[in-house]
């Protein structure tokens, strides 16, 4: 049931475009320093992990990539709070400096051959403090854009962050489809994976300057009006939060199918179709940039469709479509680039259709005084749970041949999704409490 409080005054049209701008800039940044490190993971794994099986350093490298993930829940909570209690400007602005922070301590990272197991250490702590920012920024992101949005646009505005999901990775494929263009392998693995990391690390600058000049959000200015600025305590936090349990469990019902199929389509399929099917690595990059675009077009789509047919039935499109085209898409797949692109191409579309409307459904499930928090928490603890072990997975079950456990995995992740769609109230045109 909604609030039926008054709508507080919006910002002129101008100011909240320059907003939606700043925070989709900022988060395409997000992503091409979290996403350039599973692209280049093959070119530095033996840098920091020395084995005598290239698999094994590898999978070493993607398991610090999911160990990344664990700080994303603690990121959630932590820059949840701050969004809640001191506003999601502030929330953003300070993500985005942990995550430039981060690609500047892997891009000067010293080698296992010049300090031994301590560069191990130090890739680790520098992908844990990624992941505890990007905990903070999906949420804030989501929470910032419901609030501003205007309701009957509001599965727009609020599906306007993948496309600086979209944009930030296709940045961190095009640099790699770049390097490797002009590098050779030995100069890749020598110095060349160092640069897209600087790069981030260097554009991460401008992205504070940005976030620095938005609007605060004026729902959350008149929630805390409402409150009179009082700050709850802990134990007034987890009452509320037991309270919304249904808005919580509803957010990583909806959030555990999609995370997989994002980095098994969107992140990990170039790859894949490397290692298991002898594709040509620039094209297969090609191929996945190109099959990144089907996703930029298709997610103002179904943004947009989602304000005129319902949360309920686009979310439906991604997890009953999933549930039918997942072993035919793996089958799809061979070593033509055509085929990674085809397959990408539909899995993207079909991923758009999860990606649009979460962010409104998540602000619409939710009161706007945890808004943040609950939406940080549910969306990372799926992140890391489901999505940060899927690349490692997919990666072990492919080595013993047993990749169709993979996809059954991913089958019943979106049985799931279609169970919680079905039992969800339509939440288009709703009020935000």
């Amino acid at each position: 049931m909604t609030e039926t409080t008054a709508v507080p005054a919006r910002a002129p049209q101008r100011h909240r475009r320059k907003d939606l701008l700043a925070v989709n800039i900022g988060n395409a940044l997000e992503w091409f320093d979290w996403n350039i490190y599973a692209i280049f993971a093959p070119f530095f794994a033996a840098q920091f992990f020395v084995s005598g099986d290239p698999v094994s350093s590898l999978l070493s490298t993607l398991a610090v990539f999911a160990v990344g993930f664990l700080m994303r829940p603690v990121g959630g909570w932590v820059f949840g709070r701050i969004a809640d209690e001191k506003g999601r400007r502030f929330s953003l602005t300070l993500a985005i400096l942990l995550a430039a922070a981060g690609s500047l301590m892997i891009a000067i990272a010293p080698t296992f051959e010049s300090v031994g197991a301590f560069a191990g250490v130090v890739l680790l702590l520098a992908r844990l403090l990624q992941g505890l920012s990007h905990g903070g920024e999906t949420g804030s992101a989501f929470t910032y854009l419901a609030e501003m949005a205007p309701p009957a646009k509001r599965g727009l505005w609020s599906s306007t962050p993948w496309l600086g999901v979209g944009l930030g990775t296709m940045l961190a494929t095009g640099l790699g489809v770049l390097l490797t263009a002009v590098l050779t392998d030995a100069q890749m693995t020598e110095f060349g994976w160092r640069i897209p990391f600087a790069v981030g690390a260097l554009l991460g600058l401008y992205a504070i300057y940005i976030r620095r000049t938005m609007t605060e959000s004026e729902v959350h200015t008149q929630a805390k009006a409402q409150d009179g600025g009082r700050k709850p305590s802990f134990t007034d936090v987890m009452r509320e939060l037991r309270r919304e349990r249904r808005g919580l469990l509803q957010i990583i019902g909806l959030t555990i199918s999609g995370v997989v199929a994002f980095y098994t389509w969107f992140i990990f399929a170039p790859g894949y179709a490397v290692r298991s099917y002898g594709m040509d690595p620039n094209a297969s990059l090609v191929a996945g940039l190109l099959g990144q675009a089907v996703f930029l077009a298709a997610i103002p789509v179904m943004g947009w469709l989602s304000d005129k047919w319902g949360r309920r039935r686009v979310l439906m499109i991604f997890a009953a479509g999933f549930v039918v085209c997942a072993f035919p898409l793996e089958w799809l797949l061979n070593g033509h680039p055509l085929s990674l692109f085809a397959t990408m191409a539909i899995g993207s579309v079909l991923l758009a259709a999860n990606c649009a409307p979460l962010g409104a459904v998540f602000a619409e499930l939710v009161p706007t005084r945890l808004r943040a928090t609950i939406i940080g928490v549910g969306y990372a603890t799926s992140g890391a749970v489901f999505g940060g072990t899927a690349p490692y997975l997919n990666t072990w079950l492919s080595s013993i041949n047993m990749h169709w456990m993979f996809v059954i995995y991913m089958v019943i992740l979106c049985l799931i999704s279609v169970f919680v769609i079905v039992r969800m109230p339509e939440t288009k045109g709703v009020q935000l409490r």
